[in-house]
């Protein structure tokens, strides 16, 4: 009997930056969908950071208030 251990390592996911954030390098968020939850981070911190985690129906309903 042989056991296989594969690793799978999750691709980086495609970061897309707001059309809010200025170029200065004042107030950038990134945002990455990924199948069930949505990322964002921010792009300030070099090597990426923190990065929180929301469900999409979340997000949805946090960027719909946001749209208010």
């Amino acid at each position: 009997m042989s056991t296989d251990q594969h690793t799978a390592q999750a691709a980086e996911p495609d970061w897309f930056k707001s059309s809010y954030s200025g170029t200065s390098g004042g107030d950038c968020v990134e945002v990455a969908a990924g199948l069930d939850d949505v990322y964002v981070r921010d792009s300030k911190i070099v090597g990426g950071g923190p990065v929180l985690r929301v469900g999409r129906d979340e997000w949805a309903a946090f960027v719909g208030l946001a749209a208010r």
